[in-house]
Protein backbone atom coordinates (compact mmCIF):
# COMPACT_ATOMS: atom_id res chain seq x y z
CA UNK A 1 0.00 0.00 0.00
CA UNK A 2 1.68 3.33 -0.83
CA UNK A 3 2.29 5.88 1.54
CA UNK A 4 -0.83 8.51 2.17
CA UNK A 5 -0.35 11.89 0.85
CA UNK A 6 -1.30 15.24 1.86
CA UNK A 7 -4.86 15.19 -0.05
CA UNK A 8 -6.23 11.87 1.64
CA UNK A 9 -4.71 12.67 5.11
CA UNK A 10 -6.50 16.07 4.82
CA UNK A 11 -9.49 14.14 3.45
CA UNK A 12 -9.27 11.54 6.57
CA UNK A 13 -8.94 14.69 8.43
CA UNK A 14 -12.04 16.30 7.43
CA UNK A 15 -13.84 13.35 7.69
CA UNK A 16 -13.31 12.79 11.66
CA UNK A 17 -13.46 16.44 12.39
CA UNK A 18 -17.42 16.34 10.98
CA UNK A 19 -17.86 13.02 13.07
CA UNK A 20 -17.08 14.49 15.89
CA UNK A 21 -19.21 17.58 15.20
CA UNK A 22 -22.24 15.39 14.89
CA UNK A 23 -21.46 13.69 18.10
CA UNK A 24 -21.36 17.23 19.71
CA UNK A 25 -24.87 17.77 18.63
CA UNK A 26 -26.39 14.31 19.16
CA UNK A 27 -28.15 13.32 22.45
CA UNK A 28 -26.13 12.14 25.27
CA UNK A 29 -25.26 7.86 24.95
CA UNK A 30 -25.57 5.46 27.79
CA UNK A 31 -22.56 4.32 29.68
CA UNK A 32 -20.45 7.36 28.67
CA UNK A 33 -20.15 6.31 25.24
CA UNK A 34 -20.12 9.83 24.15
CA UNK A 35 -17.53 10.97 25.96
CA UNK A 36 -15.47 8.42 25.09
CA UNK A 37 -16.41 8.51 22.00
CA UNK A 38 -14.93 12.05 21.70
CA UNK A 39 -11.82 11.28 23.31
CA UNK A 40 -10.77 8.90 20.84
CA UNK A 41 -11.81 11.30 17.80
CA UNK A 42 -9.58 13.72 19.60
CA UNK A 43 -6.96 11.33 19.67
CA UNK A 44 -7.31 10.66 15.78
CA UNK A 45 -7.33 14.29 15.08
CA UNK A 46 -4.15 14.67 17.00
CA UNK A 47 -2.69 11.68 14.93
CA UNK A 48 -4.03 13.02 12.08
CA UNK A 49 -2.18 16.39 12.35
CA UNK A 50 0.91 14.73 12.85
CA UNK A 51 0.92 12.97 10.31
CA UNK A 52 -0.13 15.74 8.02
CA UNK A 53 2.88 17.96 10.02
CA UNK A 54 5.65 14.84 8.88
CA UNK A 55 4.27 15.13 5.33
CA UNK A 56 5.73 18.38 5.21
CA UNK A 57 9.79 17.14 5.76
CA UNK A 58 11.16 16.24 2.36
CA UNK A 59 13.03 12.92 2.02
CA UNK A 60 16.33 15.03 2.03
CA UNK A 61 15.65 16.47 5.79
CA UNK A 62 14.97 13.15 7.03
CA UNK A 63 17.78 11.37 5.80
CA UNK A 64 19.90 14.00 6.77
CA UNK A 65 19.55 13.66 10.38
CA UNK A 66 22.21 10.77 9.86
CA UNK A 67 24.82 12.93 8.81
CA UNK A 68 27.67 11.62 7.64
CA UNK A 69 27.56 8.59 10.02
CA UNK A 70 27.02 6.00 7.31
CA UNK A 71 29.37 7.22 5.37
CA UNK A 72 32.16 7.47 8.30
CA UNK A 73 30.94 3.58 8.73
CA UNK A 74 31.63 2.68 5.35
CA UNK A 75 34.80 4.41 4.55
CA UNK A 76 36.61 5.16 7.92
CA UNK A 77 38.13 8.28 9.05
CA UNK A 78 41.03 7.84 6.18
CA UNK A 79 38.49 8.54 3.13
CA UNK A 80 37.29 12.07 5.02
CA UNK A 81 41.87 12.54 5.38
CA UNK A 82 41.71 11.68 1.48
CA UNK A 83 39.18 14.63 0.44
CA UNK A 84 40.54 16.97 2.75
CA UNK A 85 44.34 16.17 1.41
CA UNK A 86 42.79 17.05 -2.14
CA UNK A 87 41.13 20.31 -1.34
CA UNK A 88 44.29 21.51 -0.14
CA UNK A 89 46.95 20.74 -2.68
CA UNK A 90 44.70 20.29 -6.00
CA UNK A 91 41.58 22.04 -4.94
CA UNK A 92 39.36 18.59 -6.13
CA UNK A 93 39.19 17.13 -9.24
CA UNK A 94 41.71 14.56 -11.19
CA UNK A 95 45.13 13.94 -10.58
CA UNK A 96 47.54 15.05 -13.11
CA UNK A 97 48.41 12.64 -15.63
CA UNK A 98 51.99 11.42 -15.11
CA UNK A 99 54.16 11.71 -18.22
Amino acid sequence: MAKPGRTELNALRNIVAEVALILETTPPLPQNRTGRSRELLRVGLALIDDLIAQTKLTPAVVLGSKGGSTTSRRFGPEHYRKMAAARKTRGGGRPRKEQ
